[in-house]
């Protein structure tokens, strides 16, 4: 019990120290310094009457990761899209040796895993809250050799990964209260990105990616990825009406390095 709360205290006094005056990241015991992070996409912010350029211009920008949002109306107020764009984008993705990532914000994603797949999903990111057998539903992702990611509401404490953390290839923060593009930060999703990572490593897990998603802004990307955060999903931030896809996808990159981290 002792050791429990000395882990305690040095987890949070690490944690407070995030983002704060003269902070070295690398410094931070449990949370690794330097790591590369991956500028996601997402297409639910793009203008679908040129979704295949928008998202073209983003692949000759760099990003290897393309986020697509699939919502039902019942996990979440609202409806998106499916197979049928997942399929389109496929050729696209392919030809740049990206990968299509499906973020299931729908009840019961185990009937639809196949279908994302064969349209060409390779990573495929499932709620924690719309899952009673989420190990089974991991497992199956895994099997159709995609890369299985859970991920959490704002609400959701980060204890209920600890069962599946071993499983997956990514753990999921959303920032905003998922089903709408354009919300606001919401700021505490820093903290919560940095107590997941540390428990990550002191878990031997580092391996896993931590993404956020909501939000992400070239005012708050740095602080992200100084907690832990190694994908940052970004959707108006990347697709607007006020700069290019490429110079969108720039500034993001900027703001990374200017707080000392590698984009990919």
């Amino acid at each position: 019990m002792v050791g429990d709360l000395h882990l305690i205290e040095e987890e949070t006094r690490s944690v407070a120290n995030v983002g704060q005056p003269g902070h070295n990241p690398s410094a931070v015991q449990g949370v690794p310094g330097a790591r590369a992070v991956a500028i996601a996409p997402s297409i639910l912010a793009a203008d679908f009457l040129r979704l295949g350029e928008q998202v073209s211009d983003a692949l000759a920008a760099g990003v290897r990761r393309i986020h697509i949002d699939v919502m039902d109306g019942r996990f979440v107020p609202n409806i998106s899209m499916g197979g049928l764009v997942v399929e389109a984008l496929r050729p696209l993705a392919e030809s740049h040796g990206a990968v299509l990532e499906v973020h299931l914000m729908i009840v019961e994603p185990d009937r639809y895993l196949v279908d994302f797949h064969r349209a060409g999903a390779r990573a495929m990111t499932v709620h924690v809250e719309a899952c009673p057998h989420l190990h089974r539903t991991v497992q199956r992702i895994r099997d159709l050799d995609a890369q299985p990611g859970v991920g959490l509401n704002p609400a959701t404490p980060i204890g209920l990964l600890d069962e599946i953390l071993p499983e997956i290839d990514v753990a999921l923060i959303m920032s905003v209260n998922p089903g709408f593009g354009g919300q606001k930060f919401i700021a505490s999703s820093i903290d919560k990105v940095a107590r997941l990572r540390r428990r990550l490593v002191q878990r031997g897990l580092d391996r896993v990616d931590i993404e956020v998603d909501g939000g992400v802004s070239a005012d708050n990307i740095g602080a992200l990825a100084e907690a832990g955060m190694t994908i940052a999903v970004a959707g108006s931030t990347v697709f607007n009406a006020k700069a290019s896809v490429a110079d969108s996808v720039n500034l993001l990159r900027s703001s990374c390095a200017a707080s000392g981290f590698a984009t990919r």
